[in-house]
């Protein structure tokens, strides 16, 4: 768990790395000596505009520590994820920014160790990879089954492809940081 102080320091680190990359604020990333921030660890980072959806990216795993992967991962989703053009300098004030510190994946054998709205999901076949953030299953209000075959789905994969018997399937989950719900 993290500290209100380390999420808003995360959240600090974003929005300098973003500004940085765009050529709006010096991009020089806070120094932190906070352990939690030190550690090894996968993030995403998602920014919305109005609550649309405007970049998620991020690393199911690293060996990075926890501040830099997350600098490094905001802005990649502001200026590369590939379903959206660059955040340009204007949007960059209209951003809210969400943090998901990710817990180690954890191989399942039977669906039924997925709890919709606890867990996220890897799905991994063949040379196909999806993997969607606890929250999308809430998001969405699906079910188990829902979230399977949108994960399936996220990796180009048939709906029903996570039943394959060479089907790999992770769970894990995300300590959720948003500038939002931060007191």
């Amino acid at each position: 768990m993290l500290s209100d102080e380390s999420k808003r320091a995360l959240l600090r680190i974003a929005r300098e790395a973003i500004g940085g990359a765009l050529g709006c604020r010096s991009g020089a990333e806070t120094p932190t000596k906070d352990a939690s921030l030190l550690t090894p660890c996968g993030a995403f980072v998602t920014l919305r505009i109005e609550g649309q959806l405007r970049g998620c990216i991020g690393y199911i795993e690293s060996v990075l520590p926890l501040a830099e992967v997350v600098a490094e991962v905001a802005v990649k989703a502001a200026l590369e994820d590939p379903r959206f053009p660059p955040l340009t300098r204007r949007e960059f004030d209209n951003i809210s920014v969400e943090i998901s510190v990710l817990s180690p994946m954890e191989r399942i054998r039977d669906i039924e160790e997925i709890q919709v709205g606890v867990h996220g999901l890897l799905l991994e076949l063949g040379s196909r990879r999806g993997l969607l953030l606890p929250q999308v299953a809430t998001e969405y209000h699906w079910d188990r089954m829902a979230f399977l075959n949108s994960t399936a789905r996220k990796a180009g994969l048939p709906e029903n492809a996570w039943r394959s018997p060479d089907a790999r399937i992770f769970r894990f989950s995300a300590e959720i940081v948003d500038e939002n719900a931060l007191p």
